[in-house]
This record gives structure tokens, C-alpha cells and sequence, in this order.
């Protein structure tokens, strides 16, 4: 017993200094590693207590490493928000069904165990059902716009109402009180649908951290209903930096939380000073001469740059502009692409040098004397509308200030508007030109006028 308890708090160590290692990006993957070491201790030294059917464990850990290495192996980076949507969701059902069996198997509880099991189950249903959603607005199988219907708020704050009843009752009648966990396991999987259901697909960086923290939260609580301390610890983790996160998401969108989960944001909307005007388009020939002339560019990345794969190719043109003698910088705003992060994950994946890699409020206090400006999928994080128009949804957000550059290229397959359905005013500016086309088949188009000259 003293052996586990130690290789727990060994775990728990490593899990600590894990994280503090993923806080930068030149340490962050030994920080997983060392996380994942923790873990794996932590499995170890668990298998080793008493009383458990470890045939049953080990198919069954078997089972999720075959379904693991399939994903990790055959989901694309433009599925990975998607993927940890859905890990999010599937830690809040195992939780769900930690607190659920707990129950049903057990016939005495103290009232620590009672409440721990309801937050399991509550915290649990909610995180795998509104994760499920989120999923779903990610991939398109429900539209990503808010889903808004009349007293959608009250309707929630009556769920929530009746998920207290439920657990008010079980802790005054602990045993034998099935239909009550079942309508508690009902309302809490309805509350999680209900509440992410009216959030629009701008915001789903926000969720998908939010849920994460509730998954982690889940975890606690299953902790406590199974009194295993690494659990407690993990799960403690995992929810309070997963919160933390939730903070900077909104801060970088300059919102609340309030807002993110009650507004509705993501609505297609024109504001009073709607984008209008002729968009300059240019050839890759052109762009090129520019970019030659270049000493000072930066490449804006977006979700569009992961929907084209084509981030080995940008790395490519980055390295013949730095051989032109050009100084090459990313710009990375908080909330591009579709989860946190996705953007440094993108450009890790592609071998982009990390001290390369700058943050919106570095990168803008070197806008004004940025030559050429190349935004490759990015919309809503460059829309100057959040600027200049006070009646834009977004007004108030930080973004990066593209249309400060002498010259902004604007890689887009059309002029649609962005995932928030914004119109954006960048592109009718006097110093914009949009590159039409596929991304990677443009920046392929500009290597090689590169390597002709």
C-alpha cells in the first residue's frame, strides 16, 4: 500500500511538471512526454491494488489502444478539434458510468460518496452530451450557427433546477432509489445538449476548452466516488488549467464567459458598416515580385491553412524568403483555427522554428513596418471591422492588424466570410490583393516561381 501511494505521488510530480513544461512551446513536448510517463505509473501502480478483475482492465485497455493509435494515426489536423471534442466527451462518460455503477453496486454511502456520485453523474452527462454537440457543429452535422429557440434560457434553468431535486433526493433516500440516478443520468445529458447547442461555431475554441475543464472536474469527483487519490489529483488538473485556458480564450476574444454561453454569438451578421467595395485580385506572378522585394514578412496562419495541408509548403516558401535575406514571422492569434493551439500544433507538425512564432500583441507592435503581410485561412482574426465598426459583433475583439502592413496577400479559395459569418472589410482594402485558389496549390504556385528565378 505504501508502494502505490508513493508511485501516486511520484505521478502526480510528473504531472505537475508536465504541465508546467507545456506552458512553452520548446519544452511542451517533453512536458507530454513526462505527463504520459506519470500516467502510466499511475495505471501501474493502480493495477497493483486489490480486489481488481484485471483480465476485465486489461482488454479492456487493450481495446482503447488499438481504437487510440487508429485515431492518432488516420484523423487529419483539420479533424483534431473535432477528435479532442470528442475525448473531452467520452472522459465525461466514463465518469458518468464511474459514478453511475458506484451506485448500483454499492448499498451503503456516506454523504462525501452520495455527493461525489451525483457530481460524477451531473458533471459527467453534461460533458459527454454537450461535447457530442460540439462534435457535431465541428464536422457539420448540425450547423455550426447558434440553434436559438424561445425560453431556451429558462428551459435550461429549469433542467438544472430538476438535476438539484434529483440530487436533494438521492442524498435524503441514498439506496435503492434507481428511477431518481436514471433522471438525474436524463437531465444531465439534456442540460449538456441544451446548453451548447446555442453556441455558434466561432466560439467553439472556448467550448471545447470548457469542457475539457468539465471533464476534468468529472474525473475529480469519480476520484472521491472510488477514493483513489491520483485520480483526485488528475482530474483536479485537468479541470482548473482547463478553466484557466477558458480565461485566455475569452480574453483574447474580449468577451465573458456569460457572453460566450448565453449571447448566441456566430450568427451571420452585417453590420452598419458593412464590407463593400472591389476586391484587387493577383496573380501568383505578381505576388511573387513583391515578396522578392521583401524584407520584413509575416504569414498570418488560419483554419483554412489546415483545411489545405499546407503547411509543409509554407515552411518551404518560409526558407527560400529568409535565403532572399526577407526576416519571416508567424502571427498567432489565440482563437485561430478551431481549438486552442491549433495553429502552433499545425506549424510544429511542419518543423516551423518556434522562436519564429509570435503572439498577436508582439507581432502588432511591428505591423506598421511589416512589407508584405501573407494571410493564409484567417478571417475573423484579422477583420479590422472589430477596429473601426462599433456595431460589429466582434467590435472591441483583439486581432491581428494585417491592414496595417504596406501590402496584405489574402490566400481564400473565394470571398465568403469567415466561420463567425462576418463580412470582412480587408479584403477592399487599397493595400489588399486576394491570391485565389486552393492554399497549398497558391504557395506551390509561389515556390516555384521562387526556384525559377
Amino acid at each position: 500500500m505504501v508502494v502505490i501511494e508513493l508511485s501516486y505521488i511520484l505521478a502526480a510530480a510528473l504531472f505537475i511538471i508536465g504541465l508546467k513544461m507545456l506552458s512553452s512551446a520548446e519544452t511542451a513536448r517533453k512536458g507530454n512526454l513526462l505527463s504520459a510517463v506519470g500516467m502510466l505509473l499511475a495505471i501501474i501502480a493502480t493495477l497493483l491494488t486489490k480486489g481488481l478483475d484485471l483480465r476485465l482492465i486489461l482488454l479492456g485497455g487493450a481495446i482503447g489502444t488499438i481504437i487510440g493509435v487508429f485515431f492518432a494515426r488516420t484523423v487529419a489536423m483539420t479533424q483534431m478539434p473535432e477528435m479532442v471534442a470528442l475525448l473531452n466527451g467520452f472522459g465525461g462518460l466514463a465518469s458518468l458510468l464511474v459514478g453511475t455503477s458506484a451506485y448500483l453496486l454499492g448499498s451503503t454511502f456516506d454523504t462525501l460518496t452520495i455527493i461525489t456520485i451525483i457530481l460524477s453523474i451531473l458533471i459527467g452527462g453534461v460533458t459527454f452530451s454537450g461535447s457530442v454537440i460540439a462534435w457535431s457543429k465541428l464536422n457539420g452535422r448540425i450547423p455550426s450557427r447558434p440553434i436559438l429557440f424561445h425560453g431556451q434560457q429558462i428551459i435550461n434553468a429549469g433542467l438544472l433546477l430538476l438535476v438539484c431535486a434529483a440530487g436533494l433526493s438521492l442524498m435524503l433516500s441514498p439506496t435503492e432509489n434507481n428511477l431518481i440516478i436514471i433522471s438525474l443520468i436524463a437531465f444531465s445529458l439534456i442540460l449538456g445538449i441544451t446548453s451548447v447547442i446555442p453556441i455558434g461555431g466561432a466560439d467553439m475554441p472556448v467550448v471545447i476548452s470548457l469542457l475539457n475543464s468539465y471533464s476534468g472536474l468529472a474525473a475529480c469527483a469519480s476520484g472521491f466516488v472510488v477514493k483513489n487519490n491520483i485520480l483526485i489529483v488528475a482530474g483536479a488538473l485537468v479541470g482548473a488549467s482547463g478553466i484557466i485556458l477558458t480565461q485566455i480564450m475569452c480574453k483574447a476574444m474580449n468577451r465573458s464567459l456569460k457572453n460566450v454561453l448565453f449571447s448566441g454569438f456566430g450568427t451571420a451578421t452585417t453590420s452598419s458598416d458593412s464590407a463593400h467595395g472591389k476586391a484587387r485580385s493577383v496573380s501568383a506572378s505578381d505576388a511573387y515580385i513583391m515578396l522578392e522585394a521583401a524584407r520584413s514578412v509575416v504569414f498570418v496562419p488560419g483554419y483554412g491553412l489546415a483545411v489545405a495541408q499546407a503547411q509543409h509548403i509554407l515552411y518551404e516558401l518560409t526558407k527560400l524568403l529568409e535565403n532572399n535575406g526577407a526576416e519571416v514571422r508567424f502571427a498567432i492569434h489565440p482563437v485561430a483555427g478551431r481549438m486552442p493551439g491549433h495553429m502552433n500544433v499545425l506549424l510544429a507538425e511542419a518543423n516551423v522554428p518556434y522562436d519564429q512564432l509570435y503572439e498577436m500583441d508582439e507581432v502588432n507592435r511591428l505591423m506598421d513596418t511589416v512589407d508584405v503581410c501573407v494571410i493564409i485561412g484567417a478571417n475573423d482574426v484579422v477583420n479590422p471591422a472589430a477596429i473601426h465598426d462599433a456595431k460589429s459583433p466582434i467590435y472591441g475583439m483583439p486581432i491581428i492588424e494585417a491592414h496595417r502592413a504596406k501590402t496584405v496577400f489574402i490566400l481564400k479559395r473565394s470571398m465568403a466570410s469567415g466561420f463567425a459569418g462576418i463580412p470582412n472589410p480587408l479584403f477592399y482594402k487599397e493595400n489588399s490583393r486576394m491570391l485565389f485558389g486552393d492554399a497549398k496549390a497558391s504557395l506551390q504556385s509561389l515556390v516555384g516561381e521562387f526556384k525559377q528565378k
